[in-house]
């Protein structure tokens, strides 16, 4: 009983010490399979090289700062007012650091977007208090929709604004077509002072499926070849089949 106990001991030792040297030499069977892996944590208590590089790759995710990028609200001068400020005779009174709180330098981008949606406004407006016509709306839509472009092309996983300005263009897109209906001398005005260049909508809304994609090009290369045929005189001509009529009972 003794020597059994010793037995069962020592080979459990053997096994242990086996399965030891596997995981140090990074080997393991797994079934018929032998796996290598590797401990995250040496002897020593030092990450070993694998690691290491997982963390740089962990790291790598972030992408390069988006630079270059040209804004609509380039062409705004920073020593120019804010809008609440523009016409105030005091402001000129008062001293360059407070001009510069009160400038376009220090001011948020919803300000500069206010006076961007000002400018492009007088220019399609019909008269100095006009704030409700299709010409004035379309203004403010364009002038948001570049500014969501630019926003997006920072920031491309912003789903939220990506769908703002996609119904943006729609209802400027809507706009557009019912001032063309109506006045299209405006609507020509508009596009050439937005710098909008109209597109038509297609006639129909077809999904261009694999199996049409085939079927309509192989028709078209039957057609070609039908053509070919013809021009080289190698069809014959059809023969007009008169029609039968049926002799109407008394």
């Amino acid at each position: 009983m003794i020597g059994e106990i010793v037995r069962m001991l020592g080979v459990r030792r053997a096994v242990c010490g086996v399965l030891g040297c596997a995981v140090r030499g990074g080997f393991l069977s797994s079934g018929r399979h032998i796996v290598r892996c590797q401990p995250w944590i040496g002897e020593n208590g030092s990450l070993p090289a694998a690691s290491a590089s997982l963390v740089q790759i962990a790291r790598t995710y972030a992408k390069a700062s988006r630079e270059g990028i040209s804004s609509q609200l380039d062409d705004l001068p920073p020593t120019m007012l804010k809008m609440e400020y523009d016409g105030v005779q005091k402001v000129e009174e008062v001293n360059d650091l407070v001009k510069r709180i009160l400038s376009l330098d220090m001011a948020a981008q919803s300000d500069k977007l206010k006076i961007k949606i000002q400018q492009l406004a007088d220019k399609v407006r019909k008269s100095p208090d006009d704030e409700s016509s299709k010409e004035f709306q379309i203004a403010i839509m364009t002038a948001r929709i570049q500014n969501y472009k630019e926003h997006i092309q920072k920031h491309p996983k912003d789903k939220a604004n990506k769908r703002r300005m996609l119904l943006t263009i729609d209802r400027r897109k809507k706009m557009l077509k019912i001032l063309r209906l109506t006045d299209y001398n405006a609507f020509e005005n508009v596009c050439k002072q937005l710098g909008i260049e109209y597109t038509f909508p297609p006639e129909y809304y077809r999904r261009a499926t694999k199996r049409w994609q085939a079927k309509k090009a192989f028709c078209l290369k039957v057609y070609a070849e039908v053509q070919k045929q013809k021009a080289a005189g190698l069809l014959p001509r059809r023969r007009r089949i008169q029609s039968r009529t049926k002799p109407v009972p008394a």
